[in-house]
């Protein structure tokens, strides 16, 4: 991503999430996280990335691998040798499909919106009814030539919607309006981004794993995430297993207590 892709972007979004991470201050490192619903969100919502749109936002020279390789191939691919019908942005800026996790990714990288769904198609039927059986036969294009007796198929059909309790319909609308994960419990994020719901007990076993003898060592931060820090965050993910350590603890560290 070029410098000005990436400030347009920044300007894009005001969104700002927090953490709080428990520093071990004496070997420099997260030991978790405490976050609340809006950051696992975010979180999770890196896997609904395409590998497309993971190298536009990081570019090219920052992917590790050869996706940045592959992705530049594309890009400099002459179109002449692309398929006729054949588009690269598909691969280049591919379409969000819209879902919960995609809401998060608009909001906190400046993405552009999911496409929305194509609309519902409509449906047909004979409008003669010179035939009893006319009526078995049903198109999706207005005008279509009746099997039976060879009329125009133009009286629209009313599509029935699923029952307004059925468990697909009313799990699909819950999801979407409320984003992953539920928001009634606070979340461990551990420094490699493993998640899990946070507990007393929970919290006092990663000390022990971690043999904490001192506490005097452990300072609590809590951390902004924005659009650098996301950024920062996914490129982390693909690279290392101490991600909050690196985002937040190295030398380009905008944490703050």
């Amino acid at each position: 991503m070029t410098g000005t892709a990436a400030a347009a972007a920044a300007a894009a979004t005001t969104t700002t999430l927090s953490m709080k991470l428990l520093v071990d201050t004496k070997s420099r490192c997260v030991l978790f996280a405490e976050a609340g619903k809006d950051v696992v969100d975010f979180l999770f919502s890196l896997l609904a990335l395409p590998i497309g749109t993971t190298v536009k936002l990081l570019g090219e020279e920052s992917m590790a691998g050869s996706t940045g390789e592959l992705y530049g191939s594309v890009e400099r691919l002459d179109d002449t040798y692309v398929q006729p019908g054949a588009a690269k942005d598909a691969l280049l800026r591919p379409v969000i499909a819209p879902s919960p996790a995609a809401a998060s990714n608009v909001a906190l990288l400046g993405l552009p919106p999911p496409t929305p769904p194509a609309p519902a198609k409509r449906f047909y039927r004979c409008s003669s009814g010179s035939y009893g059986s006319c009526r078995d036969y049903v198109g999706d294009t207005y005008a279509t030539k009746c099997p039976k007796c060879n009329s125009s198929m133009t009286t629209e059909c009313q599509l029935a919607p699923p029952p307004a309790g059925s468990v697909t319909a009313k799990t699909d609308t819950v999801v979407a309006a409320q984003g992953f994960v539920r928001g009634v419990v606070t979340y461990t994020v551990m420094d490699s981004l493993a998640v899990s719901p946070m507990s007393a007990i929970s919290s006092i076993t990663l000390l022990n794993t971690f043999a904490v003898t001192d506490l005097s060592v452990l300072q609590e931060k809590t951390v902004q995430i924005g659009y650098k820090e996301g950024l920062e965050i996914l490129k982390a993910s693909l690279q290392s297993k101490t991600v909050l350590t690196d985002v937040f603890l190295g030398n380009k560290s905008r944490s703050h207590a």
